[in-house]
């Protein structure tokens, strides 16, 4: 199956979702979501993976044995190419539209060791502070779960100080449900943020493995 876009009828189960997220709406929707959700994301992703590697969608139930909200279902669907532990490339499809996105979305214990003395080794930390400041001001949002203070040890005047609250790292674009989305463009729409947030990937890569 070649990608041809997502048709409207994946935007409207996933708004079905949002005001009924239980089994009794999956099920009487489940060939719906098989056909206009995850099939053409599935689509999708064979058509990324010769450039980013093999993409993998994630299952559409929520895991909520220790979750306060015990919803059945997750209310998007979303697509990972990794190149490392929690590191990679992300696109989401839900009832707001296309979400794209790169980076590293969990980093602890050595891993988060290794990514802070990286930042702060200046042959290898300015490198950083450059990819940031150009994928934002390419119109990317900058994310991450960050500490509110700095990590214990680390001056108030360290020149990478917010690069160092990071506990993630990742940036993004989000896209409304315009007419392109029913069509092939979304695949050079998404190649195309990738493509931007590759230098991003590629250093916490080299520096995050696992």
């Amino acid at each position: 199956m070649s990608f041809s876009g997502f048709p409207d009828e994946a935007f409207m189960f996933y708004e079905g979702l949002e005001a009924d997220n239980s089994k009794t709406y999956w099920t009487r929707h489940r060939t719906l979501y098989e056909e206009a959700v995850r099939a053409p994301m599935a689509a999708l992703g064979e058509e990324l993976q010769a450039e980013f590697g093999p993409v993998r969608l994630f299952r559409p139930h929520r895991d909520v044995r220790f979750a306060r909200d015990k919803s059945p279902y997750k209310t998007h669907q979303g697509a990972f190419a990794p190149t490392a532990e929690a590191t990679g490339y992300y696109v989401q499809l839900d009832a707001a539209g296309l979400y794209v996105a790169a980076g590293t979305y969990s980093v602890q214990g050595e891993r988060l060791a290794r990514y802070r003395e990286a930042v702060d080794e200046e042959t290898s930390g300015v490198p950083l502070a450059r990819i940031v400041d150009g994928v934002r001001a390419a119109g990317y949002a900058v994310e991450g779960d960050r500490l509110r203070t700095r990590p214990r040890g680390v001056p108030e005047d360290h020149p990478r100080l917010e690069l160092l609250r990071h506990r993630s790292l990742h940036a993004s674009l989000r896209f409304e449900p315009e007419p392109w989305v029913h069509t092939p463009e979304v695949l050079d729409r998404v190649r195309t943020v990738w493509r931007d947030l590759t230098p991003l990937v590629e250093w916490l890569t080299a520096r995050l493995p696992g």
